[in-house]
């Protein structure tokens, strides 16, 4: 499995959160992010998945430019940051899968990773922290896993064909 297609929720730098409403078939605007606050890259779904939350993966697609919301966009996982989401008393494992598009992977996975620095980690996981707390949520990372290892996980929750 060298690629997966994603499905574009929330583009880069909106200040809006889009959530898929499969019943509609729409994208639906679930909230607006405090000021200053915006999302710092795409962010979407891997269609026939389902994580412990009840939803599809949830993926963070690094691009240069933002996709319209619906877009669905041939991926290169590169890894994950691993996370656990406690809410209502409940502790369930919500990971964050980072991906590229495919047509502009033009560097290998180690370079990529190399590029992921550990402070733009670390301001990812203070990003996903932070707006879940607003949802009264709390949002621990559990640090990162290789791309192996995220295929891994991908096929364990992979619920329609072959990914």
């Amino acid at each position: 499995m060298n690629s997966i297609d994603v499905i574009i929720e929330t583009p880069r730098g909106s200040k809006y959160k889009y959530k898929f409403d499969p019943e509609t078939n729409r994208f639906r605007v679930k909230k607006l992010l405090p000021a200053g606050l915006a999302f710092p890259y795409d962010f979407g779904f891997i269609p026939d998945t389902k994580g412990d939350d009840g939803d599809p993966l949830d993926v963070l697609i690094f691009a240069e430019d933002p996709f319209l919301p619906g877009s669905i966009i041939e991926c290169q996982i590169i890894g994950a940051i691993k996370a656990k989401q406690i809410s209502d008393g409940a502790t369930l494992r919500n990971d964050r899968i980072i991906a590229m598009p495919a047509l502009t992977m033009e560097k290998g996975e180690e370079v990529v990773l190399q590029d992921l620095s550990r402070q733009k980690i670390t301001e990812l996981e203070n990003f996903f922290s932070y707006y879940n707390k607003m949802e009264g949520k709390e949002f621990k990372s559990l640090g990162l896993s290789s791309a192996k290892e995220t295929w891994n996980m991908i096929k364990e929750q992979y619920s329609g064909h072959e990914a």
